[in-house]
């Protein structure tokens, strides 16, 4: 049994992937935006990664843009039978480095082939639709339309399963009206709960939810409790960040991402980090303490 093992399993669609996955953001250069400033590091990362037993990999054609897509299919491909490849649709970059919408007939279409194409695959296992109605968080609008066309390229057989990333709510419930969605994609971590009653409903209906920004993102976590936990359990502040999330709910699939194949091991350690119920409690009070 390999270390992530100790994390479980869920189903994504109808594949079964290890809790503790890897994303492929960090890949990118600064900014998501660009080659990465260690290509052969780039390479190992996602090498040591599938090696450690990580079978689920998440990415878009729009980071880089079209980067992080080149360097998995040059480290992986051919491609691990177990392993699950997510990708996601609904922005493009500009120029200036800005994440714009992308939610037309043409531009999604084109998206999911530009995902085949530079990913070298038949099909796309999972697609997340990502709603921009805000860059900075989910914001209310239809998400009918580009859905639609979603399930149309599903129906061609281009795409397997679909997901829903940056939504609300109400765009959840209008998203499985028109197709079944496997899982949703939100910021959420150890200080961002708004999700939380979100996150249980889904868990009854069996559908994975992937906290992006697990460590915060841009903005790493800092909490003196983290930090004290940290020290009491002799693991760092962000193993304990990733402990926290495997317990919070079972549906919670992880996917930190690094570019650095020791903070790499050091993310995945975290499978292998048992937290008392003491801990727990405490932890479960940081973000309301940040809110206080």
């Amino acid at each position: 049994m390999s270390i992530i093992d100790k994390a479980g399993s869920f189903k994504l669609g109808d594949r079964s992937v290890n809790r503790l996955g890897y994303g492929a953001m960090q890949l990118a250069g600064p900014g998501v935006f660009g080659p990465p400033k260690d290509h052969a590091e780039a390479l190992a990362v996602l090498r040591a990664a599938v090696a450690s037993g990580v079978n689920h990999i998440d990415t878009s054609d729009f980071y880089g843009p079209h980067v992080t897509n080149h360097i998995i299919r040059e480290a992986l491909s051919p491609y691990p039978q177990d392993l699950v490849i997510v990708t996601k649709l609904g922005a493009r970059r500009g120029d200036d480095k800005s994440w714009n919408p992308a939610f037309s007939p043409e531009a999604l279409t084109q998206a999911v082939h530009d995902n085949l194409r530079n990913l070298g695959l038949d099909y796309l296992e999972v697609v997340n639709l990502r709603a921009m109605f805000s860059v900075h968080g989910p914001a209310e609008g239809s998400i009918e339309a580009p859905l639609a066309v979603l399930a149309g390229l599903q129906q061609q057989g281009l795409v397997r399963h679909i997901g829903l990333s940056n939504v609300t709510p109400t765009q959840i419930a209008e998203g499985r009206r028109i197709a079944p969605i496997v899982c949703v994609q939100n910021n959420y971590n150890l200080a961002n709960r708004g999700d939380d009653a979100l996150i249980d409903d889904l868990a009854r209906d069996g559908i994975a939810y992937v906290p992006f920004f697990p460590l915060g993102g841009f903005q790493p976590l800092q909490s003196r409790a983290l930090s004290e936990v940290a020290t009491t359990l002799g693991a760092s502040p962000m193993q304990v960040a990733l402990s926290w999330l495997l317990h919070r709910a079972p549906n919670i699939l992880l996917i930190p991402g690094t570019s650095s194949v020791a903070h790499l091991r050091e993310n995945l350690a975290a499978a292998d980090l048992a937290l008392p119920p003491d801990a727990i409690h405490t932890l479960d009070d940081v973000a309301r303490l940040k809110a206080a």
